[in-house]
């Protein structure tokens, strides 16, 4: 049952929650003026986790013959056999039904946009065979997560929310296409339009640091339209920081700190952003 459920957590990568699920927390503080009262936090954590699951495990399974024959990824649960297509199918049903279940439980909107949220995410899986945008359309799947938070507390669109969509979405694409590095050769071969494989590694990593760039600027957006104090002004400062670093450690043909760039970095800028943004409203 241990090795199953690790399993599991390999084929969701349950551990990236860490990149979206703090900006949507952020997005609540924001909405709520505070706190927001704790069974809408609830229900926007399992409605991300929902969404989460169900993308990953529909990935995995769109991915599988793919991620079959590139060496870095034929280890991976689905193709390795350690997972098979029916509990992976059941996966996304499952957090397919927990997303719109909670989405229910919070207002009408949020309902009416959780199947459009749901076919988005869903649809990336197929994006990279056809376009080398497919790095910006994850990023809007990430960056979906603060918008919906913010719409499960007030009930409405705003301006504040979508600035912050906007930046989420930059820094995972630029952080995508930074991760795709590795698989240059590999996508070039397969024909897959990653950005690497189409443009080299070094007109990506230009892109990447562009898309970086506008995500600090919609940080700093953010932080000004919801006229936040010390915490959030100091969070984004950090993330420029961490953004900096991030792509200090890349360069064409030297990507042996790939993972300290992608998981570490990224998920110390989004936890630290939060954190450093509750401290201010509850000390508020």
């Amino acid at each position: 049952m241990t090795a199953r459920l690790r399993d599991v957590g390999e084929l969701i990568r349950f551990s990236h929650t860490v990149f979206a699920l703090p900006f949507a927390l952020i997005a609540a503080l924001a909405a709520a003026h505070g706190c927001p009262p704790l069974p809408v936090l609830g229900w926007i954590t399992v409605a991300m986790v929902g969404a989460r699951t169900a993308a990953m495990s529909f990935n995995r399974l769109a991915d599988q013959a793919i991620d079959a024959a590139n060496p870095r990824t034929s280890g991976r649960p689905l193709p390795a056999g350690r997972v098979t297509r029916r509990l992976a199918w059941a996966l996304v049903v499952a957090g397919g039904l927990a997303l719109v279940l909670a989405a229910s439980r919070l207002n009408p909107l949020c309902l009416a946009l959780s199947p459009v949220a749901l076919a988005w995410v869903l649809a990336y899986s197929f994006s990279k065979r056809f376009t080398p945008l497919s790095h910006l359309w994850l990023g809007v799947g990430l960056g979906i997560a603060p918008l919906g938070a913010w719409i499960a507390v007030r009930g409405s669109f705003d301006l504040a929310p979508i600035v912050l969509a906007a930046a989420v979405s930059g820094w995972v694409a630029g952080f995508d296409v930074l991760y795709s590095l590795q698989d240059e050769s590999f996508d070039r071969a397969a024909g897959l339009q990653s950005l690497p494989a189409r443009l080299g590694a070094t007109k990506a990593i230009d892109i990447a640091r562009l898309l970086h760039v506008g995500a600090f600027a919609g940080l700093a957006a953010f932080a000004g339209l919801v006229h936040s104090g010390w915490g959030l002004w100091l969070g984004v400062a950090g993330a420029g920081a961490l953004l900096g670093w991030q792509h200090s450690l890349l360069a064409p043909g030297r990507l042996e700190r790939l993972d300290t760039a992608f998981f570490t970095a990224n998920g110390i800028l989004s936890v630290s952003v939060f954190v450093l943004y509750l401290a201010e409203v509850l000390l508020r």
